[in-house]
């Protein structure tokens, strides 16, 4: 059986053995929008739980927009213009329009990735800059939440006269699905937030999952947060396999983002009948499979389905390397996962990003891992833990020879974009 996988820009051809293989699981078809432009402006003009933007813009002095960084494929260059049309048409000057782009804790985007992330008129045109989570200066102070996360804010936000947010709503490792309230925190937050938020104390929780919303704390107190900072308007979409817009919500920033959540359960979760011996998966391909700090949500959205003591084979292209120099650094301090977990709960201990570590130590607790890359050298990726493999096929027979003839292997082609479950 020939699969392809994505695997950066260009996606990876495998051959399987098809009387082993279980799927592909795959995105439930989903009919794209005819124009997903003209959707939009519908969705701004009858909004999910709010007025029209038009008219929530009427009076305001100035605007702040939150889009999402590099690393998520949102389609900025459809949903952009008809609302910055809308702002103009209702009175906001165009240099009172600020782009802000919810980085979270990862690095600026610059250059040719605003023409690629904005399209060139609007990067050329607008103001447009990026948020820093670890300047502290650069954030509001808006008090603690009952749970004790002190809440830092990006004040060029805060401080906006008119708060609008986009995103895409897709499956989250820890928060649930993306989208909605995620663009604020972690996009805007500070160090001192996330570093609370992202803690053990809310990821070690059972609920703290891929496509769990009720019960989950991380994504109970990021809406906290959202709504501490105020939202006047969101625009979320949803995207097919082939990145083709096939749902559009706007207005309330709960209310159509939980409209949009319900249509991406019926699109994305896939059944599995019994757990299987080997998953091979990849983490969606460019841009979020760049460095192993985003790869990791390959690993963890195929933990449901496989075995303990199975094994996962990842692709991903991991073309700029491991991820920030914090998560090299904990990398570094920590090669042993299980005497990191003990670790993170001392409250002496914290680098930023650790919490992605945190997650890939849940994934050895369970499985052995192969991954398949050439954007990192054999001996790096021992150091995190997985077993280097010259190919796909390679490392299936390698399990098979392991797992005997009775073995199946899952294939998931999109990785974390696709949430399987046993049935």
């Amino acid at each position: 059986m020939r699969i392809t996988l994505d695997y950066g820009r260009t996606g990876m051809d495998v051959e399987l053995p098809a009387d082993r293989v279980v799927g592909p699981l795959a995105i439930r078809d989903a009919t794209p929008l005819a124009d997903p432009q003209a959707a939009i402006t519908r969705a701004m003009e009858d909004p999910i739980g709010s007025r029209p933007l038009a008219e929530i813009a009427n009076g305001r002095r100035n605007a702040c927009i939150l889009v999402c960084d590099i690393t998520r494929p949102v389609p900025n260059r459809l949903i952009l213009p008809p609302m910055l049309r809308t702002l103009e048409a209702r009175g906001i000057a165009r240099k009172d329009v600020l782009i802000l782009i919810a980085t979270g804790l990862h690095r600026p985007n610059e250059g040719v990735e605003l023409d690629e992330m904005l399209g060139q008129d609007i990067a050329a045109n607008y103001r447009v800059e990026n948020h820093h989570g670890k300047n502290k200066e650069e954030h509001d102070y808006l008090g603690e939440t009952p749970n004790g996360v002190p809440v830092y804010l990006d004040k060029r936000y805060v401080r906006a006269d008119l708060k609008i947010t986009t995103g895409l709503i897709e499956p989250h490792l820890m928060a649930g699905y993306s989208g909605g309230r995620k663009v604020i925190c972690p996009g805007i937050a500070g160090l001192d937030t996330v570093k609370v938020w992202h803690g053990p104390r809310f990821l070690e929780h059972p609920k703290a999952d891929c496509g769990i919303v009720e019960g989950n704390p991380v994504h109970e107190e990021n809406t906290r947060i959202a709504l501490m900072a105020g939202c006047d308007f969101i625009v979320n979409v949803c995207l097919d396999g082939q990145r083709r817009v096939t749902w559009v919500g706007a207005g309330d920033m709960i209310k159509a983002w939980e409209s949009g959540v319900r249509f991406v359960e019926g699109v994305v979760k896939t059944p599995v009948r019994g757990a299987v011996d080997v998953v091979v998966t990849s983490c969606a391909g460019y841009p979020l499979d760049t460095t192993w700090y985003q790869a990791v949500k390959g690993l963890t959205g195929a933990l449901p389905i496989v075995k303990q003591g199975g094994t996962i084979i990842l692709v991903a292209s991991l073309s700029e390397g491991l991820g920030s120099p914090e998560f090299q650094r904990v990398l570094e301090e920590n090669p042993d996962l299980a005497a990191f977990k003990k670790r993170i709960l001392d409250k002496d201990y914290f680098v930023m990003d650790q919490w992605q570590l945190e997650e890939m130590a849940k994934v050895v607790a369970r499985c052995r891992v192969k991954v398949v890359t050439t954007g990192l050298p054999p001996e790096t990726l021992r150091r995190c833990n997985v077993e280097p493999a010259a190919s796909v096929e390679q490392a299936v027979a390698e399990c098979l020879v392991r797992y005997g003839p009775q073995a199946r292997v899952a294939v998931i082609p999109k990785g974390p974009y696709v949430l399987p479950y046993l049935a």
